[in-house]
């Protein structure tokens, strides 16, 4: 047991570092809400898109990590877009709030083949802190150090970019997130300097011959982390049937893995959702595939949104079909 323990201890330790890098992405790209990879999504639609996203991670052990994130993206005129995100993110006694505005500009490549370029930018401000106030005394440390005293925080700002590439049902996005290095000269011990991580999203939504409605949407999502060339990759595949009146429901499933370890996978779930008279509600659910399975039961993430302010385009490189 005390094996396991530490286990869980290095994981949300080597998390809390994980914070300052990136939020985490789990599925909340997949609950059709694109613009959390990118901000090179935002402005494309015709309605203002809002998302809220709750996520709660390895649920069964405590202090694990919580989420929460409000994501927001319009048209601005013909072919630009404009977006706001934020999050509050909660682990153990570690906890970021923060806030990202987007901007993004979209561009027709080929009108007949339906080719179109996006490209975008986000500012970022981040707010990183340590909560000491809640340590106390344990049998290993029965004293805790006086030194240690008022809450230790810290805040940055950081900047993306992206570009996104559409070519009929295919996309591929490609995006760097935290250009800029961290400053560490106030701090000492370890840590992170270079925050740079690479994410590409591509995927191809299929129409079913038989049935117009209906469409089947395989996708992938790579990140890599620069600093010490970390890597991750989703398998995702969703079915998706609308109605007459454009409503529609959809179900998927997501395969996680290092890229080191392709055959272990860190999390496999399904997932589910369902747009009605423009309300959107989603569900996922991912089975942790570690040594942490039998202390938890996984980790849950609703999405509930809306869509409104609808306006029409005269440029189809904000089309989302």
């Amino acid at each position: 047991m005390k094996k396991i323990l530490t286990y869980i201890l290095l994981l949300t330790t080597g998390y809390g570092f994980a914070q300052e890098l990136n939020l985490p992405v789990w599925t909340q790209y997949l609950a059709d809400n694109d613009f959390v990879i990118s901000p090179t999504y935002a402005g494309i639609g015709d309605n203002m898109r809002i998302r809220l996203n709750g996520l709660t991670q390895w649920v069964g052990i405590k202090d694990a990590p919580d989420n929460q994130s409000l994501y927001a993206d319009i048209r601005v005129a013909n072919r630009s877009g404009a977006g706001i995100s934020l999050y509050n993110d909660k682990n153990g006694n570690t906890h970021q709030k923060g806030l990202k505005v987007s901007f993004s500009h979209h561009l027709t490549l080929d009108y007949t083949s339906r080719q179109f370029l996006s490209l975008g930018i986000s500012y970022n401000l981040n707010s990183f802190r340590v909560d000491v106030n809640n340590f106390q005394p344990t049998y290993d440390i029965p004293i805790v150090d006086p030194n240690i005293n008022g809450d230790r925080s810290n805040s940055n700002n950081n900047f993306d970019v992206g570009a996104l590439y559409r070519y009929g049902g295919f996309y591929f996005s490609l995006n760097v997130n935290n250009l800029l290095s961290k400053d560490i000269e106030d701090f000492r011990g370890i840590e992170p300097e270079l925050l740079r991580n690479y994410q590409i999203y591509t995927g191809y939504v299929i129409q079913s011959k038989s049935n117009k409605r209906v469409e089947f949407e395989p996708s992938i999502f790579y990140q890599m982390f620069e600093s010490d060339n970390r890597s991750s990759t989703d398998i995702n595949f969703k079915y998706r049937k609308y109605n007459r009146k454009e409503d529609y429901y959809w179900i998927g499933l997501s395969y996680r893995f290092l890229n080191d370890q392709p055959f272990k996978p860190l999390n496999v779930g399904p997932m589910a959702g369902i747009m009605k008279s423009k309300f959107y509600f989603a569900y996922s659910y991912q089975i942790t595939m570690n040594d942490l399975a039998g202390y938890n039961s996984g980790t849950h993430m609703i999405t509930i949104g809306v869509d409104f302010l609808q306006g029409l385009s005269d440029c189809i490189c904000t089309d989302t079909n």
